[in-house]
């Protein structure tokens, strides 16, 4: 991602670099202590297994909400306070966000070309602005097409290649199951359909020549919004909140036979209904005319502007992003399934992943397939939280039947300019 000098500077990312040296031992030769923000699971279980391989840095934790939950408006918090922590998880489309206010700090002079070396290019691109890296990809998580292999094989259903097989296959669900669909429009989805417009081809935002142009109805968005509006018309799909009870009935009663998310969402699955063990496979997302994905889900860790032990910050970081043994203890929790952006983790993913509930499938492979073909060039927005809100109510109201996707869509980019306006960004704003 780019971002222009000017823009940079326009918006307040001026913070002074820290510079890389050997973390200092505090007091009489006691350990460097830092302390370290997430939502995601098992990182307890990482933060034990990294103090217990060194002495010098000790990582104090503290599990924080979910960012939809409260977290990240805690983290926002603690920054005007100044007291934000050494370490904060970041998704990565807040990043931006995080970096134009100042709490995540310009890391440039601490990420080594040793970390860069050992990251995926396409996830790196996603947390570096005009060459400046303001955090480190943990994980990157194409999405993935999530199916029931029973039902699957039981009805001779193929499985999708492209979206014209999908909706093939949807009208054959519907016609010979009538309370069945092959999938969900989640209507709380906007980071979901912002991954079908990425595979598509939409930038909706883009940086070059110094502003911010926001084009979320392009011509690829247009054609996505096109293409589920019309599976929603057909009565094709289950159109409500994919985090909600109702989409757990349809899970768990069988009424649903796919899922379309990231790589992660593998391990969720396994927590959440461990009695559809074997049930499951992975298999690539369905394409239009080229073989390209998008990312749903992955964090970033950032090192933010209060930390006084940056250089210990940044150790602690990139052993959590490239160590097999951070890895390990979060795949041994049993909470997760995450992909890692260091693609020589993947091996060590594999070992420790529980693939009995895909049936011995090994998905790690098939991520590692499908990260590579991770499109290049995609930009989040400075305000993605609120992007979100407005897009989702729209899904919500186009669910219903009143208005459509592409409704909901120009919503979204009209609510967007005003947050991009008072962060004093010189934007440029393309057709709705």
């Amino acid at each position: 991602m780019r971002l222009s000098r000017r823009t940079l500077l326009a918006a307040g990312l001026t913070a002074p670099l820290a510079a890389c040296s050997t973390p200092q031992r505090r007091g009489a030769g006691g350990p460097v202590e830092i302390t370290f923000w997430s939502a995601l699971r098992g990182s307890q279980q990482v933060v034990d297994a990294f103090n217990s391989s060194q002495n010098r840095i000790r990582v104090v934790f503290q599990q924080i909400p979910s960012g939809g939950q409260g977290g990240y408006a805690k983290l926002s918090n603690a920054a005007r306070a100044g007291n934000a922590p050494d370490v904060a998880t970041i998704e990565y489309p807040q990043v931006p966000g995080y970096a134009i206010d100042g709490v995540a700090r310009d890391i440039t002079d601490l990420v080594t070309d040793r970390v860069k070396q050992k990251l995926l290019p396409q996830a790196l691109k996603l947390t570096t602005f005009d060459n400046r890296v303001f955090s480190v990809p943990l994980d990157v998580e194409p999405m993935v097409l999530h199916y029931r292999a029973d039902l699957f094989e039981a009805n001779g259903f193929p499985v999708p290649a492209t979206w014209d097989e999908f909706t093939s296959l949807a009208r054959t669900v519907k016609q010979k199951f009538p309370e069945k669909r092959l999938a969900l429009f989640p209507t709380d989805g906007a980071m979901q359909f912002a991954c079908f417009a990425w595979q598509a081809g939409a930038q909706w935002f883009d940086t070059t020549g110094g502003k911010w142009r926001v084009s979320m109805t392009d011509e690829p968005t247009r054609e996505v919004a096109g293409y589920w509006q019309r599976l929603i018309d057909e009565d094709l799909v289950f159109r409500n909140a994919a985090d909600s009870k109702q989409h757990d009935a349809q899970l768990g009663q069988d009424r649903i036979l796919t899922r379309l998310s990231g790589a992660w969402d593998a391990g969720a699955q396994m927590r959440a209904r461990p009695a559809q063990k074997g049930r499951w496979r992975i298999a690539p997302m369905p394409v239009w005319d080229r073989p390209v994905v998008g990312t749903h889900g992955g964090s970033t860790f950032a090192v933010t502007k209060d930390s006084r032990e940056p250089e210990a910050a940044m150790e602690f970081i990139e052993w959590q992003c490239t160590h097999p043994d951070a890895l390990t203890a979060r795949l041994k929790s049993g909470t997760s399934s995450q992909y890692p952006a260091a693609p020589g983790l993947v091996g060590a993913g594999a070992k420790a992943f529980p693939g009995e509930y895909y049936g011995g499938q090994d998905v790690y492979r098939l991520f590692e397939q499908e990260a590579d073909k991770i499109r290049d060039g995609w930009v989040w927005g400075p305000r993605m939280s609120a992007t979100q809100r407005v897009m989702q109510d729209g899904f919500a109201r186009a669910g219903a039947g009143q208005g459509t996707l592409v409704d909901a869509v120009r919503e979204a980019q009209s609510g967007t300019m005003p947050d991009l306006r008072a962060l004093g960004l010189s934007t440029e704003e393309g057709e709705r």
